[in-house]
């Protein structure tokens, strides 16, 4: 592990805060609608296949009843003409949907109004047969004007204040021209009364607009929930899955910037000593089992103290105290971070026959913190001196035979909590022309 590989990588840039999300959000949003559309079309097949077997029930069980509801003119053909047919329909509509979903695809417009129009036309054939039947009065009276709103009720999961509405002037429109202008000869009832008929369509045609509404506000329930979700993934690919989440809510509150700028951060290098001469005497499972666990609690050290992973290198990782959120105390959080890391590391090897031992470097000055990379893969980081400073320190505790090293600018910065820093002197850093004061910490 080196200042090098500290300063190279490159990191990616997302702005959560408003309304701005990821270019992935209308497509997360369009297949939340497709799968709101299949519970919809799920329940009006359950409804028409529970309908069909109640009345196919009632007419072998009590078929006088049956007769009695249709004024003795009951015929199964009018269930298998009506429902049968509708239920193939859903079904194929079902699969198309499916296929969409599965090809990640959305469907066409036309295809949404023009199955809507289909689906509403139901009540309406329903509707022709009561009248042959029973008459335009009693028909119109009956049950079936009422099943329109079945329609209406379910448009609302097209999440969709068009769609909602369109099925609600479609069925409007049926109704009261099924009313107005379906009248068999046979039958001598009254001629239809066009203010008594356009209330009742005005009615259902509401109940599509209201519908519609109610649609719109799920729609950006469901639109919150998915930019929720699009932001706080950002933030997890952004800045590692070592983000604690208290950082995260804070992110997603204040947002990261665009613009790379200039910050002024603690960085923090932590590394095994000797981790990869013991590795070689034991099983790859067993590296990895040990790394993971003493990451896992040096990580949650971190959290606890506002630090943050930015990234891994082999035995160690590169943390940082003041970015991408400003930490007025970023020093000493790092410096708190860091002890109790020594003392977590010698609970963990009490329990373990591999001791591991962590050096620690720390330095506090200004970086360039910002997202940087390829245009295909970007990710936050900071580069700079101090960053390599960091570095550099965390490599001296080899030869000073020390766990936890800071530099001039950390202990300046901690101001009285300073007393307990022990200067090891004027020390020869490479890459540096002139010595630089370094003090350690127990």
């Amino acid at each position: 592990m080196g200042p090098d590989d500290a300063a190279a990588a490159g990191r990616g840039h997302v702005s959560v805060r408003g309304t701005t999300v990821s270019a992935n959000f209308d497509h997360a949003l369009a297949r939340e609608v497709l799968r709101t559309e299949l519970i919809r079309i799920r329940a009006l097949i359950a409804t028409a296949l529970l309908l069909f077997v109640v009345l196919w029930a009632v007419d072998l069980l009590d078929p006088e009843g049956l007769n009695r509801i249709w004024r003795g003119r009951f015929r199964p053909f009018y269930l298998t003409a009506t429902l049968i047919p509708f239920i193939l329909f859903e079904l194929w509509v079902y699969g198309s949907i499916s296929r969409h979903l599965k090809l990640d695809r959305d469907l066409w417009a036309v295809r949404r109004y023009l199955g809507a129009m289909i689906e509403t036309s139901l009540p309406t054939i329903a509707l022709a047969v009561h009248i042959e039947n029973m008459g335009p009065v009693q028909a119109l009276g009956f049950v079936m004007p009422l099943s329109y709103f079945i329609f209406i009720i379910l448009s609302t999961l097209r999440l969709d204040f068009w769609l909602s509405a369109f099925t609600g002037l479609v069925a409007a429109t049926e109704l009261f021209a099924m009313a107005m202008l379906y009248h068999p000869a046979a039958t001598a009832d009254p001629a239809p009364d066009i203010w008594y008929h356009s209330a009742r369509s005005m009615i259902i045609l509401l109940s599509g607009i209201l519908a519609g509404a109610v649609g719109v506000q799920l729609r950006r329930q469901f639109a919150a929930s998915i930019q929720a979700a699009t932001a706080r993934d950002r933030v997890t690919n952004l800045f590692g899955q070592h983000v604690s989440p208290q950082v995260v809510e804070r992110l997603m509150v204040e947002g990261t910037e665009a613009a790379s700028d200039i910050r002024r951060v603690a960085v923090m290098f932590v590394d095994f000593r000797s981790f990869t001469e013991a590795a070689r005497s034991r099983s790859p499972q067993q590296v990895v089992d040990r790394l993971d666990g003493a990451f896992a609690v040096l990580v949650e050290v971190l959290d606890r103290h506002g630090g943050i992973v930015n990234k891994f290198l082999g035995d160690g990782f590169m943390a940082l105290f003041g970015a991408p959120l400003e930490a007025p105390e970023a020093a000493q959080q790092a410096v708190s971070a860091a002890r109790e890391m020594l003392a977590a590391m010698e609970h963990i090897n009490e329990a373990s026959d591999w001791r591991l031992r962590i050096g620690i470097g720390i330095h506090f000055g200004e970086v360039v913190a910002g997202n940087i990379g390829s245009p295909r893969r970007k990710e936050y980081t900071v580069i700079g001196d101090t960053v390599n400073f960091a570095a550099r320190l965390e490599q001296l505790n080899k030869d000073f035979n020390s766990q936890l090293l800071v530099s001039a600018a950390v202990r300046d910065a901690r101001g009285d909590e300073a007393n307990d820093a022990v200067p090891v002197g004027e020390v020869a850093i490479r890459g540096y022309d002139q010595p630089m004061t370094v003090w350690q910490l127990g």
